[in-house]
């Protein structure tokens, strides 16, 4: 490809039109307040991701599963036929509810199987604290590495827990073992509950000064916090997806504030993210090159440099 190396950090896929359609209606983007954003008309589908990342010229991607048990029951629900009777109902949402685990495998293994034939995409499983107890959870995770799994993602609201929650203990030393990355969303929780703003991250880096992590949205609508955490720990990086897409709206930084803090941070630490299907990869790239304060060096560095070198990418 011509240009500049491209990778996407930050993708989601789904196994179907109807799943990937499902999640995009009932994941409410709300801490930006109102915006000028062009979302995505895909859902997800592995096609529809390869699709998208040729569109926008990219050598690379990076699927995150994210796996929460409140939102996978409730699109679970939806599946039910609609005239099914309460007991009926109350028995499929138990025998959900008892096989949660068997459930969170399954989403790992599906999406690494999916992958497996796909050298221009990596994935990232989904761990989930609560899913599985912590030693189950170490020899799920040392299985999806040995199936080309590059790192985990969390999502701290969804899942509900803090970042230093010792049941994940033990998966981040695996993670620093194995050599895995450790993607977090970051952002507000509507309830108030800092579980996912960047400082909530700090007992966490501490505690495990050797683990790779990256903190996606640069802090989404608390990016005010960010600046402070990258300063006390120079090692973790930062994905800028989303909220480059919000860039202006009364909740996020303009573009010249968006630059400035990656300028601060350090452009080598900042890579580039989609959150596709709910936005564009182009389009990210688009903004990525649009952006102010920064150099012809410095955007190339978060196109597509800066993840390949943290991944170590076969790009």
């Amino acid at each position: 490809m011509s240009g500049p190396l491209k990778v996407d950090m930050h993708l989601h896929m789904y196994p179907s039109r109807a799943e990937g359609e499902w999640w995009k209606t009932g994941y409410e983007i709300w801490e930006y307040g109102a915006g000028n954003v062009l979302w995505s008309e895909d859902a997800g589908t592995l096609e529809e991701t390869s699709a998208a990342l040729d569109r926008g010229g990219f050598a690379h991607g990076v699927v995150l599963n994210l796996f929460a048990a409140g939102p996978f029951r409730q699109q679970y629900e939806s599946t039910l036929p609609p005239d099914m009777d309460a007991a009926q109902r109350a028995r499929a949402l138990a025998e959900f509810d008892a096989t949660i685990g068997e459930r969170y495998v399954a989403f790992n293994r599906w999406l690494m199987d999916t992958l497996a034939g796909v050298p221009a995409i990596t994935g990232f499983v989904a761990m989930d604290p609560w899913a599985l107890p912590p030693e189950r959870n170490v020899a799920h995770l040392r299985e999806m590495a040995e199936r080309g799994a590059r790192g985990v993602k969390l999502h701290p609201v969804l899942q509900k827990f803090e970042p230093n929650e010792p049941r994940l203990h033990p998966v981040y030393q695996a993670c620093s073992e194995i050599g895995l990355t450790v993607l977090s969303h970051t952002g507000p929780a509507r309830d108030g509950v800092p579980f996912a703003e960047v400082p909530a991250f700090a007992p966490m880096l501490a505690e495990f000064p050797g683990l790779t992590v990256v903190l996606a949205h640069l802090g989404g609508g608390k990016w005010r916090d960010t600046l402070a955490v990258a300063r006390a720990f120079p090692r973790v990086a930062f994905d800028l997806c989303e909220i480059i897409e919000w860039a202006g709206a009364p909740g996020a930084p303009t573009a010249a504030e968006l630059a400035t803090l990656i300028r601060v941070i350090g452009p080598e630490r900042v890579v580039l993210g989609s959150d596709y299907p709910w936005y564009e990869p182009a389009r990210t790239a688009e903004l990525v090159e649009s952006l102010p304060v920064l150099s012809r060096a410095e955007k190339d560095a978060i196109l597509g440099e800066n993840a390949a070198r943290i991944l170590g990418l076969p790009v």
